[in-house]
């Protein structure tokens, strides 16, 4: 392998060792100004400062003075220690009486029940599991192998496995997060590329966003690509009578698809770029190791057959097996057969650490809806709406349903809150066409995951990776965001209305 330079050793992701006191401050004095404000006309007093301490929250996970589980963890006990103030109404409280805090604690805690934050887990398993038995290294090597001598290259090669599994996965954090990231986690190394380190951004940095990125696309791209598409599109046809089928909405996607996932891994390459683009060598030093590790093992013979079947009970079993439930059994299979131990599973810390930091924000999440937040924003995006033409109505309230996601840490939760009211805005604007519409709602949902390290499944697993800094992270998902949402009204939108 060519020689690498030894990077110095910084800090682990989650460490607060010489973190700037404004960069704890600010979190704190962002809530503070907030909740010193007036809350707006139509909002009540308690659910605008229980905004006011989710947007200290999402401060701090962009700053992050402390690691993210322990912001998402202060966050949750904070509104819990206040739900009388900032998350129970009066109406509330009067009806539970001296059992408020019961009823405090019960939803801070739900976020644990979550099934995407379980399933998330287990990607992590199953990365721990391509770990110990080599044969994540072995795959990693074919691939270096095969496609090793250009850096792009292998961002294509990301795309076209996801792309490949998608319309078959209804879960993009099982494709995602349990296929391909437990693959392409081998990858960096190979090339001295280390998490939590500057040499991060030789090559690991580059592959992690690319496999977010173009599932993201893939998730809008087909129906069966993203388990809140199923759910969006039932919401769709009971609150605007429309219908689309699993060939129509591929086809409204299309163009808008076969464009971004053509161009991901090269925008990548261009707003990211990997210090190593090429080399000869790399290919030749993978092809040694492969003779060197010599047959598949019993062991990662055993996991491969593990991974098969967790890929048919999430492609074929979906009808009758939970995904997140397909993962944990797969996951105590490993653990029967030795693949990993209970010793292993307990010393993974990033998988620890992302369990907690994710079910936290997604009760957080779910607060915002719950307070009635959500509810009022959107009437108040409805009372801009009167005077514009029925297309340019369209696309602001794509615009805004897309950038609202900001506030969510689950599609589901998304789509739960936002698509029926969405949708009801925009059947009082005269001339709307609302077929047209409703489809053009439904296919950011994929797409929106990209704005934030919690805005779907995946996102977690790949911020916990090490390999993007938080402030990176945050960075590219704004600047992706504004490219796919773009994409979409620029080619989707006049499509959309040319094929009604």
């Amino acid at each position: 392998m060519p020689a690498t330079h030894e990077s110095p050793q910084t800090p682990a992701a989650g460490s607060n060792a010489g973190v700037p006191v404004w960069k704890a401050v600010a979190p704190v004095a962002v809530a503070v100004a907030i909740a010193l404000t007036p809350p707006p006309d139509g909002l009540a007093q308690y659910a605008w400062w229980y905004f006011a301490i989710f947007a200290g929250v999402i401060v701090g996970l962009v700053l992050e003075p402390l690691p993210g589980g322990a912001i998402g963890l202060i966050g949750v006990t904070v509104v819990v220690a206040l739900a009388n103030h900032v998350y129970l109404s009066p109406e509330q409280l009067a009806k539970a009486g001296s059992k408020w805090p019961a009823e405090a604690i019960r939803w801070g805690l739900s976020g644990f029940a979550n099934t995407t934050v379980w399933l998330i887990f287990g990607a992590f398993m199953f990365a721990l599991g391509y770990e110990k038995t080599g044969l994540g290294r072995r795959i990693a090597l074919v691939l270096v192998k095969a496609m090793g001598r250009r850096t792009l290259t292998l961002g294509y090669a990301v795309a076209i496995a996801d792309t490949v599994l998608a319309p078959f996965t209804p879960s993009n954090t099982a494709r995602s997060g349990g296929t391909i990231f437990p693959v392409i986690k081998n990858l960096p190394p190979l090339y001295g590329s280390k998490p939590n380190d500057p040499s991060a951004r030789r090559i690991g940095g580059y592959v992690m966003w690319t496999a977010l990125a173009v599932t993201c696309v893939t998730s809008s791209m087909f129906l069966t690509g993203l388990a809140p598409n199923l759910l969006a599109l039932e919401l769709a046809q009971k609150t605007a009578k429309v219908e689309v089928t699993w060939v129509q909405w591929f086809t409204a996607f299309a163009p808008v698809g076969v464009l971004l996932l053509v161009a991901v891994p090269a925008l990548a390459y261009f707003l990211y770029p990997p210090e190593v683009r090429a080399g000869d060598e790399v290919p030749r030093w993978a092809a040694g190791e492969l003779e060197r590790m010599g047959g598949l093992s019993r062991r990662e013979a055993t996991l491969a057959v593990l991974v098969l079947l967790a890929l048919s009970l999430w492609i074929f079993g979906s009808n009758h097996v939970d995904a997140t439930a397909a993962a944990l059994v797969v996951i105590s299979l490993m653990l029967v057969t030795g693949v990993i131990t209970w010793e292993d599973m307990l010393a993974n810390k990033g998988a620890w650490n992302t369990l907690a930091w994710f079910a936290t924000l997604v009760a957080l999440a779910d607060g915002l809806n719950r307070v009635g937040f959500v509810k009022w924003l959107a009437g108040a995006i409805a009372a801009h709406m009167s005077g514009l033409a029925p297309v340019a109505a369209m696309v602001l309230l794509a615009a805004a349903f897309f950038f609202l996601h900001y506030m969510f840490a689950s599609i589901t939760a998304h789509v739960t809150a936002l698509l029926p009211v969405m949708l009801t805005v925009g059947s009082t604007v005269p001339g709307m066409p609302m077929r047209e519409f409703t489809l053009l709602l439904l296919l950011t949902l994929g797409l929106m995951g990209i704005l934030t390290p919690y805005a779907t499944g995946p996102s977690p697993v790949y911020y916990g990776s090490g390999y993007i800094p938080a402030g990176k992270f945050w960075q590219l998902g704004t600047i992706f965001g504004i490219i796919f949402l773009a994409a979409l009204l620029v080619v989707g939108v006049p499509w959309i209305m040319m094929t009604r």
